[in-house]
């Protein structure tokens, strides 16, 4: 089994200068294969990318989702434009690997597809797809009440998590030190990006798909 996200840019076609996103993103893409192989960007604002352990897929649409939110768009705050991104995983198998992996297939493929096609009528951020119906509903119905607190991410509650992510052990001094803010502050800004629940569904994400492909 591997994980497909198939996603793409909210309002992106807003801005002036795409690479404000482009080049960020591709940096956090190419950590995890290289391109076309392992991932593309393509159609401007849209993406996939593959993930050989899929337990690691929800971390990694954190981790964009992160990426994406913490981006400032403008340095004048009136006339910015809040982008966001939008991403379906697909889990399943890979049965044809071409030189683009916009052009390899396998279930994994059709599942991530199938989700990105729905997530706009569902009028949701993140969802999952695979062929284990009552993972698919448990899960998706954690990333609905989730994404209600990620899709309101301030740019600062998105910084906090990209650090975070960078190191996971990181002390929230350390954490202060990186950001130019004091403790007390790091304390209040993973209260109010719930990053203990975030980080939590991540691990509950693992332990659900453990139970079902071993």
């Amino acid at each position: 089994m591997i994980a497909i996200i198939t996603a793409d840019i909210i309002n992106s076609r807003k801005l002036v200068n795409q690479e404000i996103w482009i080049s960020p993103l591709k940096k956090l893409l190419a950590s995890y294969g290289t391109t076309p192989k392992n991932w593309e960007i393509f159609r401007g604002d849209y993406f996939q990318i593959e993930i050989e352990d899929p337990k690691e897929a929800l971390l990694v649409s954190l981790k964009i989702k992160a990426l994406i939110k913490s981006i400032i768009t403008s340095e004048t705050p009136k006339k910015s434009t809040s982008i966001d991104v939008r991403m379906a995983i697909g889990l399943g198998t890979k049965e044809y690997a071409a030189s683009k992996i916009s052009e390899s297939n396998g279930t994994a493929f059709i599942h991530s597809g199938e989700k990105f096609e729905k997530l706009k009528k569902e009028k949701i951020s993140l969802a999952i797809q695979s062929s284990f119906t009552d993972f698919d509903y448990e899960m998706n119905l954690y990333l609905k009440l989730a994404v209600i607190q990620m899709d309101s991410w301030t740019v600062n509650s998105a910084a906090l998590f990209n650090t975070l992510f960078e190191d996971p052990e990181k002390k929230q001094a350390e954490i202060g030190a990186i950001l130019g803010i004091e403790q007390n502050s790091v304390s209040g800004r993973f209260k109010r990006a719930h990053v203990d629940e975030i980080l939590e569904l991540d691990k509950m994400y693992r332990f659900k798909l453990k139970k079902i492909i071993h």
